[in-house]
């Protein structure tokens, strides 16, 4: 294998951890816990044996108690290394040969090889030309010991071992404990993992034949594809030079690290896959359409319309004060309220809280509202994150009802804000007023020294019959301009009042689609964009 093959195959897994990486934290609160802990666990390993000795291939020797392990291990390594007996457990310690030691510490402390378990080939043929050079053998502690301290041991050395060979006897090759506990936990290790048959002395040359293929068959159908069997004698050496070729080649292509990670990676992913499997792309902003029926909706929760309506209402009756003719508003006064005229209704209620500044909200008009949104917006989606964005959309309800009333009574105009016109049209009312009483204190001056002879009138005209024609035509022609200009007036309070109501109703629109935007739109659209980016990652990290 070339060096830009190991190259190319180190930046790909790099790219599929760091879509891991980006899995883990997007998975957060919607995975299952237990994958998250376990991805987690595997970018730690991965970036643990990354940053260590690329050179050095950790080859992990696992069997149970009598399989020969040990023996298989001095075979290999040419060396008493490791003690062979039959006491239960034979190997309590994981003990380690290194074939070329230069760079290899750093990688035996992570694998926590005690010092006093380390052994070193360090003849000339182990350097350089030496076809196991860069090889890190261990001898892993029974698997199936009753020792408190071994069983963890080798669980540990098995899950971070390049490569993982099963030593089995022919008398227990099919061991359940071996089967359920790590062959079938690792079927997709093809490439990293290899089955020993040791002790093959003991068959025939037909047994040995039978008890390969039957284990061949057994490990098939335990999810291992392409089972790589080698049958083997520690005692005679029959078969040692073919277990160390399949090393030997593991080690010259220095990629079994890369493999064993890739491997594990692969079966992660496929449990992955398998807990969220419909991968469905979905636009990561919400249409104009749903925002619009978002604010509509609380539009409605708020009651923009009737507050609108109120106000116009306001409008009309305040008017009343100021551009009506002076001695119908006197009139009105010795009727009851206006406002019970109105027939308002609840209106009349929040014309009352708009005079107070203060707006309120429906809560469940609310979350109704914003349930609508979410379901709208979720068809299609897993079940999990159908709820990952209901949440989003329902993360700052309880808040909302209260920011919509705070920002809308921002809105709400002070009721004692009174249009310029309104005061000249007061001011022109009441110079009409004025000329009525000039026009009847005229008229009265007229009868009393023109008519009845009071006395001496100061001014003459203030007692010429002549001219009380001239002073009735004044004062209907008053009253006629005091008419006409209230019923003008009242028309350009009509057209003004809409306009009021216009504008307040755009504002408070304006007021309400911020606040959705802020406490509803913006957290949807940032869990939209979660799911899709969790499942490019998915997408990147199962290439």
């Amino acid at each position: 294998m070339s060096t830009v093959s190991t190259a190319e195959t180190r930046h790909g897994l790099g790219t599929r951890l760091a879509a891991l990486a980006r899995i883990v934290e997007l998975g957060q609160g919607r995975i299952d816990p237990a994958l998250i802990t376990e991805a987690a666990q595997l970018l730690l390993r991965a970036g643990d044996r990354l940053k260590l000795s690329p050179d050095h291939t950790v080859v992990a020797l696992a069997g149970g108690t009598g399989s020969g392990k040990s023996s298989l291990f001095n075979s290999i390594s040419g060396l008493e290394l490791s003690p062979i007996g039959v006491r239960r457990p034979t190997t309590a310690r994981t003990h380690a040969c290194v074939w070329g030691l230069e760079g290899a510490g750093p990688l035996l402390d992570w694998l926590q090889i005690q010092w006093r378990h380390r052994f070193a080939r360090a003849s000339a043929l182990d350097k350089g030309e030496s076809q196991l050079h860069g090889l890190i053998l261990l001898d892993l502690p029974d698997h199936d010991s009753i020792r408190a301290l071994t069983d963890p041991e080798a669980n540990r050395l098995i899950q971070v071992a390049d490569l993982v060979v099963w030593v089995l006897d022919p008398q227990k090759y099919a061991d359940a404990s071996v089967h359920r506990r790590y062959v079938t936990d690792l079927a997709g290790h093809d490439a990293v993992t290899v089955f020993v048959l040791n002790q093959s002395d003991r068959l025939s040359h037909e047994e040995q034949a039978e008890c390969v293929a039957d284990l061949e068959d057994l490990l098939k159908r335990e999810g291992v594809t392409d089972p790589q069997v080698v049958a083997t004698s520690a005692l005679t050496g029959k078969g040692i030079d073919g277990l160390k070729a399949v090393l030997a080649e593991s080690v010259s292509t220095r990629r079994a690290a890369y493999q064993r990670l890739e491997a594990d990676l692969d079966r992660l992913m496929a449990r992955l896959a398998k807990n969220v499997p419909d991968l469905l792309h979905v636009d990561p902003t919400v249409d104009g359409a749903r925002k619009a029926g978002l604010t509509d909706a609380l539009c409605d929760a708020v009651g923009v319309s009737a507050l609108g309506e109120a106000m116009e209402n306001v409008y009309g009756v305040r008017s009343v004060d100021w551009v009506g003719w002076p001695y119908a508003r006197w009139a009105a006064k010795f009727r009851r309220d206006p406002l019970s005229s109105l027939k308002l209704g609840a209106v009349k209620d929040d014309i009352r809280s708009l005079v107070g500044s203060a707006v309120s909200a429906q809560p469940a008009e609310v979350d109704n509202a914003v349930q609508a949104l979410a379901d709208g917006l979720t068809a299609g989606m897993p079940e999990v994150w159908q709820n990952g964005v209901r949440q989003a959309a329902r993360g700052r309800s309880a808040q909302l009802p209260k920011a919509l009333s705070d920002e809308l009574s921002e809105v709400a105009p002070p009721l004692d804000r009174v249009p310029g016109w309104w005061w000249l049209l007061k001011i022109w009312q009441y110079v009409l007023v004025a000329l009525f009483v000039v026009g009847l204190a005229w008229i009265g001056s007229i009868l009393a020294y023109g008519v009845f002879k009071v006395g001496k009138p100061p001014l003459n005209v203030l007692g010429d019959l002549g001219a009380l024609p001239w002073v009735g035509l004044m004062l209907v022609s008053v009253l006629g301009l005091g008419i006409l200009s209230a019923v003008a007036s009242r028309n350009f309070v009509i057209l003004g009042a809409s306009n009021e109501r216009d504008r307040l109703e755009r504002d408070m629109r304006r007021r309400v689609t911020t606040v959705a935007q802020e406490t509803v739109i913006q957290p949807v659209e940032r869990e939209l964009q979660r799911y899709n980016d969790y499942f490019a990652a998915i997408t990147e990290a199962k290439r």
